[in-house]
C-alpha cells in the first residue's frame, strides 16, 4: 500500500478532515489530525447540516458510521417554511408526510455540527487528534514534511492533507491561486433557550427552517438541537462595507438600529432574532475560487473541502468536503497507482470537477437569492407550482 509506513497529517479537525482520518484508519494507515481547538468542547459549533445521498451520507455509510448517524440527526429537522418578510407562510412543508427513508436519494436528514463532529471523533482511535495544534509553518526536510505549530510543538509527516477551511494555511503549498471576495457579506447569530426567549419564533420555526426573501436581501433561520436558533442575513455587499458603513457590529444598540433600518417594511417578529442574539454577531463575507482553477499535483501534499474550493453557502459545502474525504482515501489506498503523485493527480481531478461544477451552482444561487423573484425561485426550487 502506497502509505505503508508513512505518516499521515491531516490539518483541520472539521467534518471532511475527521471524515478522512476514519476512512484511513479503516485501512490502517498511520494518521494524525492537527486541530487548533484547545480541546473539542472550547468552541460551540455552528448550524445544523443536511446530509446528501450522494455525498455526506455515502461517505458515512463507508465510514461504518450509519447506524450511529440514524441515532443522531434530528427527524424533522429538514422541514422547511417559505414566509415572506411580512411574516406570511407561503409553503409549508410541516403539511407533508415526515421524510425519512435513506434510501431515497432525496432525503436530506439534519444533524447539528456539534453532534455529527463528535459521532467522527468517536469512531477514530484514541489520540488521532493532537488538539491546540495551531499550523505556524511545514518544511520539507529529508522527503518529509517539518510541520510547525504556534505552542512551539512540531511534528513530522510523509504526506499532508490541508482540511483547515477557507483560510487554508496549506493552500499555498499546493497552488498560488487565490480565492476573491463573492460579492456577499453574510451576518450570522444565535439565539439561547429561544423557546422561552422569542417563543413566537421558536413556534414560527416548529423545529425545522424558514427562508425568507425579499428586497435583495435573504434570512436563513433553522433551530438546533440544544434548543437554540441559528440565523444568517444574506446580502450583496462591497467587500469593504463592514469597515466602511460605520457600524459596531460588536455593540447590541448599534447592530439592532443597523437591522431595522436595512430590514426596514419587514414584520417585526425577524426583529426578535437581534434583539435576543448572543453578541457579537458573526460578520462573514463570502469568497469563490476561479471556476477554472487547476495545479500539477504534488506527491506529499494535497487539499480537500473548503480549503480547495471555497465557495458561498449552497447546502453543498460539508457534503463535498466530505466526499472529498471518500474519494482521497480510495485513491491513496488503491493498488491501481504505483505513487502517491498519481493518486494524488487522480484524486485532485475528480474533486476539482465536481468543485467547479457547485462553485457555479452556488453563484447562480447566490445571484438569484438576492433577486426580486427570490421568493418565486425558492417555490420552484421545492419542486412547487405557482
Amino acid at each position: 500500500m502506497l502509505l505503508e509506513n508513512k505518516k499521515t497529517a491531516i490539518i483541520g479537525g472539521g467534518p471532511g478532515g475527521l471524515t478522512l482520518a476514519r476512512l484511513l484508519q479503516l485501512k490502517g494507515v498511520e494518521v494524525k489530525v492537527y486541530e487548533r481547538d484547545l480541546n473539542p468542547a472550547i468552541r460551540v459549533q455552528g448550524a445544523t447540516l443536511d446530509l446528501h445521498f450522494e455525498s455526506g451520507l455515502k461517505a458515512i455509510e463507508k465510514a461504518g458510521l450509519m447506524d450511529a448517524f440514524k441515532e443522531t440527526y434530528r427527524p424533522g429537522a429538514d422541514q422547511g417554511r417559505i414566509i415572506d418578510p411580512q411574516g406570511n407562510i407561503i409553503f409549508d412543508e410541516h403539511t407533508e408526510t415526515l421524510n425519512d427513508d435513506f434510501n431515497n436519494e432525496y432525503f436530506r436528514p439534519e444533524i447539528d455540527r456539534g453532534p455529527l463532529r463528535n459521532l467522527l471523533l468517536n469512531s477514530l482511535q484514541p489520540g488521532t487528534v493532537v488538539w491546540s495544534s495551531q499550523f505556524l509553518s511545514m518544511e520539507q526536510v529529508n522527503g518529509q514534511w517539518k510541520i510547525t505549530f504556534k505552542n512551539g510543538t512540531t511534528a513530522i509527516a510523509d504526506l499532508v492533507i490541508g482540511a483547515d477551511g477557507a483560510n487554508s494555511k496549506i493552500r499555498p503549498f499546493v497552488t498560488p491561486t487565490k480565492a476573491s471576495y463573492a460579492g456577499i457579506t453574510i451576518l450570522q447569530g444565535n439565539v439561547q433557550h429561544a423557546e422561552s426567549v422569542i417563543p413566537n419564533m421558536h413556534h414560527l420555526l416548529k423545529g425545522g427552517k424558514i427562508y425568507v426573501h425579499g428586497d435583495g436581501k435573504a434570512l436563513h433561520v433553522s433551530s438546533k438541537g440544544d434548543g437554540s436558533i441559528d440565523f444568517y442575513t444574506s446580502s450583496e455587499k462591497d467587500e469593504q462595507w463592514v469597515k466602511s458603513n460605520g457600524v459596531d457590529f460588536s455593540d447590541h444598540k448599534n447592530i439592532l438600529e443597523w437591522f431595522k433600518k436595512e430590514f426596514a417594511g419587514w414584520n417585526e417578529i425577524w426583529f426578535e432574532l437581534f434583539e435576543n442574539a448572543s453578541y457579537p454577531i458573526m460578520l462573514r463575507p463570502q469568497y469563490v475560487v476561479p471556476l477554472d482553477q487547476t495545479w500539477d499535483a504534488k506527491p506529499n501534499v494535497t487539499l480537500l473541502g473548503d480549503a480547495a474550493h471555497i465557495m458561498p453557502p449552497s447546502g453543498e459545502g460539508v457534503n463535498l468536503a466530505m466526499l472529498d474525504a471518500l474519494d482521497l482515501s480510495e485513491c491513496l489506498t488503491s493498488s491501481d497507482y504505483t505513487t502517491l503523485e498519481t493518486a494524488i493527480s487522480a484524486y485532485e481531478k475528480k474533486m476539482l470537477e465536481r468543485g467547479a461544477e457547485a462553485t457555479q451552482d452556488s453563484l447562480e444561487m447566490a445571484e438569484w437569492m438576492h433577486a426580486d423573484d427570490a421568493q418565486e425561485r425558492m417555490l420552484k426550487l421545492l419542486g412547487q407550482n405557482i
